[in-house]
């Protein structure tokens, strides 16, 4: 017997609500509406091991091989579902809602794959064939492979169109990198990738905060993060602070709760006195 169609909400962003291995149609509430992602990661592997994740078995390393052809046929198949008023036999639609992007985001590193520039392409010859070609393309992305050729050529891509790239920066220490990612990595390093990547497309960067046993991030985390992000202001569009809308997957969930909204406002604030522009989204 057939399951009834999923409907698309902000707490519910599971990748299979099309029936697809790459595509999936999601309700964004920081996209403000239906944002197509891209899962250039179905094996739900990453580089890093972010505590709030939400990909269930979650495991480290990179992709297989990505199928464009397949890609390119689900896409095609999703924008004619999405064309039809939302009507698909998989997912459902809220009424008055609007496809706002493409993301290229999913159960991993999308710049962990090596066609991830023949992906962006395939993406622009389908939206440009069915006059979708100002649609926003988005790359969600934990910045740490922009170094990668194959990394510089999509984004090249991305930036010759409509696209963006949402740069993930949840912390301005070592130790806070590898408590919240999974990572070991510095503040510098972080800096000169994110210089890197705005240089080669649109980038904002995009901050999940959250209380870690019942405490918000301690006053020198946030000064430090602060810090690096009036480094970084000069080349940024902005930033995009959020809260956790969806339970996360991984081992540490049950300390992980969220942070009132005024909290969320207060940080905004301080971002906003840097002189980037930021969204909240708790």
């Amino acid at each position: 017997m057939p399951r009834p169609p999923i409907p698309l909400t902000v707490e519910d962003h599971r990748r299979d609500s099309a029936g697809m291995r790459y595509v999936y149609p999601v309700l964004s509430r920081r996209a403000g509406g239906v944002s197509i992602g891209i899962n250039l990661n179905p094996n739900n592997a990453c580089n890093w091991r972010c505590i709030y994740c939400q990909v269930p078995d979650l495991r480290r390393g990179g992709p297989p091989p990505v199928e464009l052809g397949r890609l390119e046929a689900e896409l095609s198949g999703l924008l004619e579902a999405l064309s039809d008023a939302g009507e698909s036999p998989d997912f459902s639609v809220p009424p008055g809602t609007r496809i706002v992007d493409v993301a290229f985001s999913g159960n991993g590193e999308p710049l962990a794959a090596a066609e991830f520039p023949e992906a962006v392409e395939a993406v622009d010859r389908l939206l440009a064939a069915r006059g979708l070609g100002g649609l926003t393309r988005r790359l969600i992305t934990n910045g740490s492979l922009v170094g990668r050729k194959s990394a510089r050529r999509g984004l090249a891509v991305l930036a010759a169109g409509t696209g963006e790239v949402w740069f993930k920066l949840d912390a301005g220490t070592e130790a806070g990198y590898l408590r919240i990612n999974g990572t070991r990595t510095t503040p510098a390093t972080v800096l000169r990738r994110l210089g890197a990547c705005a240089a080669l497309c649109p980038t904002w960067v995009q901050t999940c905060v959250f209380a870690l046993d019942g405490r918000p991030p301690p006053e020198a985390e946030l000064a430090a993060y602060l810090e690096l992000l009036a480094r970084a202001a000069p080349s940024l569009a902005g930033v995009h602070l959020y809260g956790i809308a969806r339970p996360p997957m991984q081992a540490e969930a049950p300390r992980l709760t969220r942070l009132p909204e005024a909290w969320l406002a207060a940080l905004g604030a301080r971002i906003g006195a840097l002189g980037l522009r930021v969204t909240v989204n708790p």
